[in-house]
C-alpha cells in the first residue's frame, strides 16, 4: 500500500521506542518492533539486501533500487533508532545508576504486556508450539544467569561479538547490549565509541552487518515455514528474559574495572546490591556486575540495611505504566 508522510513519521516514532529499549542492557528493541507491528516487515526488508538488489541499482537506477530496498521504511526507522539511541543512552545510564529499581520496574511491566500481545498472535496451539515456548523460555532464562566474561578487545573476538549481539538485538526478549556484557565486549565498544577508535568501531560494525544479513534470512525462512512455532519461541524468549529485568537484585560477584579481577561482592561491602553501593560511594566506574540474583522487594531492603527502599508503590505504578505503554504501541501497530 502507498504510505503517506504521517505513516513514515509513525515508523520513526516506533524507531525511537526501539532505540530507547536497545540503550538499556536487558531490554530488546526487537520486542518493541514486534509489538508495534513492524517486525516481520523489518526482517523481510533486511533479508532482501543481496547481490540482486545491487544489480537493480546498476541496471535500473537508484529509484528502482530504493523501492526494492523499501528504502523509505528503513530510513524512517533508522532515523528514529539512531536519534533515540544516542540521546537516550546518557539518560538510561543516569537512571540505571541512580534509580535502577524504578527503570527496571517500567520495563518489567512493558515486557509482561509483550508476552500477552506476541503470544496472542499464535493462531494454533499444539504440542510442538508449547514445547517451542518452553524451550525459548529456558534458553532466555539461562542466558540471564550467565556471568559476564572479562573484557576482551581482540579484533576477531570483537567481530564475532558484533555478529552475535546484532542477532540478539533483533530477537524479542534478548538484549544485544546484555549479550555484549556477557561476552565481555560492552566496555570495549563503549570505550571505542567514546575515544572514536575507528578501527574497533569498523570491526564491530562489520560483524554486526554480516550477522544481521545472515540471521535475517534464517528468521524470514522460519516465519514462512514455521510461523506459529517461531512466534512461540520468541514469546518464550521474552518470558525467560523477565529474570533479567526483575527490579530487585542481589549482587553476587563483581569485576574490578581497573584490574579485571572478579571478586565476591560480599568481600567489598556489607550492602547486598552494587547499584546501592555505587550510589552511596558516588562511584559508578570501579566495579561492574558479573553475577546477580533476583530477590523479593522486602529482601532487597534487608540486604541493603534499609539504606535503599524497595520503592514498592512507585515500582508497581511504573509496572502498570509500562504495561499500558505496550497497549499504545500495539494500537499504533494495528492501524492500517
Amino acid at each position: 500500500m502507498q504510505r503517506r508522510f504521517k505513516d513514515y513519521l509513525i515508523i520513526s516514532l516506533k524507531g525511537i521506542a526501539m532505540g530507547a529499549a536497545d540503550a538499556v542492557p536487558g531490554v530488546s528493541g526487537g520486542t518493541i518492533a514486534f509489538i508495534s507491528g513492524i517486525y516481520e516487515e523489518l526482517i523481510s526488508t533486511i533479508s532482501n539486501v543481496n547481490i540482486s538488489l545491487f544489480k537493480t541499482l546498476f541496471n535500473k537506477g537508484i529509484k528502482s533500487f530504493w523501492k526494492e530496498l523499501n528504502g523509505n521504511f528503513i530510513l524512517s526507522l533508522m532515523l528514529g533508532i539512531v536519534i533515540s539511541f544516542i540521546s537516550f543512552m546518557r539518560l538510561a545510564k543516569y537512571l540505571l545508576e541512580h534509580h535502577p529499581v524504578l527503570i527496571w520496574s517500567f520495563f518489567f511491566g512493558l515486557i509482561i504486556a509483550s508476552i500477552y500481545f506476541i503470544g496472542k498472535q499464535i493462531t494454533k496451539w499444539n504440542l510442538a508450539v508449547i514445547l517451542a515456548l518452553i524451550v525459548g523460555a529456558v534458553i532466555a532464562f539461562y542466558i540471564t544467569t550467565l556471568p559476564a566474561l572479562a573484557s576482551n578487545d581482540n579484533s576477531l573476538y570483537l567481530f564475532i561479538a558484533g555478529a552475535i549481539a546484532i542477532c540478539a538485538m533483533i530477537l524479542p526478549g534478548i538484549s544485544g547490549s546484555f549479550i555484549l556484557i556477557i561476552l565481555g565486549a560492552y566496555k570495549t565498544l563503549s570505550d571505542a565509541l567514546h575515544d572514536f577508535d575507528i578501527k574497533k568501531i569498523l570491526i564491530f560494525t562489520s560483524g554486526a552487518v554480516i550477522g544481521l544479513l545472515s540471521f535475517s534470512h534464517v528468521l524470514k525462512w522460519l516465519f514462512k515455514h514455521y510461523h506459529n512455532i517461531t512466534l512461540a519461541i520468541l514469546t518464550g524468549f521474552i518470558f525467560g528474559s523477565l529474570n533479567k529485568v526483575w527490579p530487585w537484585k542481589k549482587t553476587v560477584s563483581v569485576m574490578n574495572d581497573e584490574t579485571g579481577d572478579i571478586v565476591n561482592f560480599s568481600s567489598i561491602t556489607d550492602l547486598g546490591t552494587l547499584s546501592v553501593y555505587q550510589k552511596q560511594m558516588n562511584d559508578f566506574e570501579s566495579y561492574k556486575t558479573v553475577l546477580e540474583e533476583s530477590v523479593l522487594p522486602i529482601h532487597y531492603s534487608e540486604l541493603n540495611s534499609y539504606i535503599a527502599s524497595s520503592q514498592l508503590t512507585t515500582s508497581i505504578f511504573l509496572m502498570i505504566l509500562g504495561f499500558l505503554t505496550i497497549f499504545i504501541l500495539e494500537r499504533l501497530g494495528s492501524k492500517k
